[in-house]
């Protein structure tokens, strides 16, 4: 079963976390599962950017984005050449490291 690292992050996981995830599930869900709160402002529809996530391992182990995310990755805040919508990147066997942005283009947080 695949590890995702979550880098530490102020708001999302302060100390950061080291979670199993299932092959085949995305990042967020397995974040979620494992209580780490990554925004998803459209319910996970690849219809924004909240779910922004910078790989910094394992970013090669991820099926491509598709041209709708990548349509989406342009609006995102931050974005490096391995940012992936969590959303969309699919867990595969290799373990993955993560970092959660510090900011969004979200003007309405729901959970603050």
């Amino acid at each position: 079963m695949p590890t995702i690292t979550f880098l530490p992050n102020e708001e999302y996981c302060p100390e950061g976390a080291v979670i199993e995830a299932e092959t085949g599930e995305t990042i967020i869900e397995a974040a979620l599962r494992h209580g780490i709160e990554i925004e998803h402002a459209c319910e996970m529809s690849c219809a924004c950017t909240t779910c922004h996530v910078i790989v910094r391992v394992g970013f090669e182990s991820l099926e491509p984005s598709d041209e709708l995310e990548d349509d989406m990755l342009d609006k995102a805040w931050g974005l490096e050449p391995d940012s992936r919508l969590s959303c969309q990147a699919v867990v595969g066997e290799e373990d993955l490291v993560v970092e959660i942005p510090k900011y969004t283009i979200n003007q309405v947080s729901e959970n603050h």
